[in-house]
């Protein structure tokens, strides 16, 4: 998946038609773009850290439950050690997370309403994990899309983030979300450049996303590509998720984005031009962005 400057040039085309044509009604476009105000520094989501309902083995870990309906969780070791994993159930589906820092780190509770069975885990040996603590918790949102408007592990930013303040410079002059959209987008796909080293070196490891060396660097893989555009739409407000499965090509990573008034936009939908009709940076960004197979869901962040 390397950068093409011909299929650069193909798709700054793309997109403006995408700006001009995006608020008309029409077959390539459905969507009827609302005027809407910008995102203001004071009413960007962040993640709390209240304490007034945690789980902990009293040594290794501590899990802050009290967002819980907020759509996230907060987690940090008690001192510092390897192997810890917090896990986020809901009747089949389950996410393990390392815990590698004493800081507070953000998790997102993602699988709609209902039960979760949380779980503080210690390496025995290799994948073998014993319980330290376990609790169930009843999750009823506030809001379907809080999970993916605030930072978390994978989304990681903060208000010091290069990538926080790249996304308030990016849409300073756009009038409405698509246009927002279709800029954040624009500038992921033209400042990346996918790093084939990168992919080999952690072909066989989970290595979590890199947003701000990503973006100043100009590199990175497709975990990187997602992640960076799910947190520039964040910071506006824009609910956003990173997604993680297979398609046709190769386990990958691409994103959806939440437009008001239309729903998910999915890989199928927006943007759609001719061969181009992606909302996936890396792939818009390589040999194959004409790419129409299969998107099939492992998890989402």
């Amino acid at each position: 998946m390397k950068n093409y400057k011909k299929l650069k040039k193909i798709f700054c085309i793309l997109i403006g038609l995408c700006i001009c044509l995006g608020c008309q009604d029409s077959k390539e476009y459905p969507t009827k773009c609302k005027e809407s105000p910008s995102q203001t520094e004071e009413q960007v989501l962040w993640p709390k850290q209240e304490q007034s309902d945690v789980l902990s083995d009293g040594s290794l870990a501590l899990v802050d439950l009290s967002q819980k309906n907020d759509g996230y969780l907060c987690a940090r070791l008690l001192q510092e050690t390897e192997g810890i994993k917090i896990q986020i159930a809901k009747n089949d589906k389950k996410y393990n997370y390392d815990l590698k820092t004493t800081d507070f780190k953000t998790f997102p509770i993602n699988m709609g309403n209902g039960s979760y069975t949380i779980k503080i885990l210690q390496q025995i040996e290799g994948t073998r994990y014993a319980i330290c603590a376990s609790c169930t918790v009843d999750v009823q949102l506030t809001n379907d899309l809080a999970p993916y408007l605030y930072p978390n592990q994978i989304v990681d930013y903060t208000a010091d983030s290069y990538v926080y303040k790249k996304s308030f410079e990016l849409v300073k002059e756009d009038k409405d979300d698509l246009t927002r959209i279709a800029h954040l987008f624009k500038y992921v796909v033209d400042t990346l450049n996918y790093d084939d080293q990168k992919a080999k070196d952690v072909s066989e490891t989970f290595v979590l996303p890199d947003i701000d060396g990503s973006l100043k660097s100009h590199k990175g893989i497709c975990f990187d590509y997602a992640a960076s555009l799910a947190a520039l739409c964040r910071i506006q407000g824009i609910p956003a998720k990173v997604i993680v499965g297979w398609t046709d090509i190769e386990y990958h990573a691409w994103v959806e984005i939440y437009l008001k008034d239309k729903g998910w936009i999915n890989p199928k939908i927006y943007f759609k031009k001719e061969k181009w009709n992606l909302v996936d940076p890396t792939f818009a960004d390589s040999k194959n962005s004409d790419y129409e197979g299969k998107y099939d869901e492992v998890y989402h962040y």
